[in-house]
């Protein structure tokens, strides 16, 4: 059975090719007229009908909405999702995922290894990092710790398969700390908003190099959550993670923290649990359906929303389980966050969409709100 979801949809991976270096050139620039990965320096198309297209990732920087997708589509809304702006985006790779630690810092992800940086709110965009720079910093920091010949040889193959490994998240704390991953373990950290990057594979615990899917933050513990099951946890300011015990063998497509501190996990075939004591147990939450949930985000009342491959929107209603919310067409969804006016902005695989959510759902207007 083949089941859509947002992070299945991200995972699309193109083929491998030879990275071929020249002296005097940049590794970017010749593996794009070498091996044809030009959408590493091919700025996206500008076109009206961005706004119908791919749409992966939405998130709010202040009052502001930015959204991106497939060929490198970036846009902008200033007045809560009614109407969206195609900008700039330097690159024509697909763009994963978005996130803003205030209205102005932000970064997005995509395939390629790409990672891109904005200082303006998202009004200009700067590539920060691809998958020929982080294959190059992969191999150069095992060779300083010394490694085995087994990181020595996957550093290398890394080099030579090309940059077809993409980022499929991020999660910054603020406007300097983060971390970028996805495919195969991929997992880059960097101190000072993207100006360098380093490694950090060899700190997480996950030998079979699973995808990574989610990462969030709760009182100082941080959780990643992935491929067949996977749940790593770091207790130790970031700087490893550990496997712990998953409640569930199929994959987790995205994790996020209450503000309460629980975490909450969700992943195929409706499954969804909330732990609130830091991993160590899990509580499974009632769907109601056995559908791949795609993104979760939390609603300015504290409640959960939930939106599902199926085209499905679900609020939690306290301790009475899920109940959907809005009229969606029958399309897979790919992320949600709540506007600064309280309605519910969803990607999909046909744009974006605005929906107003009825109920007594508190208003946010706070510039500052940020979506995990």
């Amino acid at each position: 059975m083949v089941v859509f979801s947002n992070s299945i949809l991200r995972n699309r991976l193109a083929g491998g090719c030879l990275l071929l270096l020249m002296a005097g050139q940049s590794w970017t620039a010749v593996a794009a007229a070498e091996t044809g990965f030009t959408a590493l320096d091919k700025p996206a198309q500008i076109t009206a009908q961005s706004v119908h297209k791919t749409i992966l990732s939405v998130a709010r920087a202040g009052q502001r909405l930015v959204a991106v997708g497939e060929e490198g589509i970036i846009l902008l809304s200033d007045d809560n999702g009614q109407h969206w702006n195609q900008i700039v985006s330097p690159v024509s790779a697909a763009l994963t995922e978005v996130q803003f630690v205030d209205p102005r810092h932000g970064w997005i992800v995509g395939h390629y290894g790409v990672v891109l940086a904005t200082t303006d709110g998202g009004e200009s965009w700067q590539k920060q990092l691809d998958g020929i720079q982080a294959a190059q910093l992969l191999l150069a920091d095992v060779q300083l710790r010394g490694g085995d010949e087994r990181e020595l040889r996957e550093a290398r193959r890394l080099i030579d398969d090309g940059p077809d490994k993409p980022f499929l998240n991020l999660h910054f704390t603020d406007a300097l700390n983060g971390f970028v991953f996805g495919a195969y373990n991929l997992i880059y950290r960097t101190h000072d908003g993207g100006q360098s990057w380093q490694p950090w594979l060899s700190r997480v615990d996950n030998p079979m190099g699973l995808h990574l899917y989610g990462m969030a933050e709760a009182d100082g513990v941080l959780m990643m959550a992935g491929e067949q099951g996977t749940l790593l946890r770091s207790t130790d300011a970031e700087e490893h993670f550990e496997a712990i015990d998953s409640p569930y063998d199929g994959s987790f497509f995205g994790i996020i923290a209450e503000p309460d501190g629980a975490f909450v996990v969700y992943g195929l075939r409706g499954h969804l649990f909330r732990s609130v004591d830091n991993g160590d147990s899990w509580t499974q939450l009632d769907i109601r359906e056995e559908v791949a949930l795609s993104a979760a985000s939390m609603l300015a009342d504290g409640r959960l929303l939930v939106v599902s491959q199926s085209g499905t929107l679900l609020v939690n209603r306290n301790d009475t389980g899920f109940a959907p919310v809005a009229d969606l067409p029958a399309l897979p969804l790919a992320d949600v966050v709540q506007s600064a006016d309280g309605a519910a902005i969803v990607a999909s695989l046909a744009g974006v969409h605005r929906f107003d959510l009825p109920g007594r759902i508190a208003r946010d207007s706070a510039s500052g709100s940020v979506k995990e």
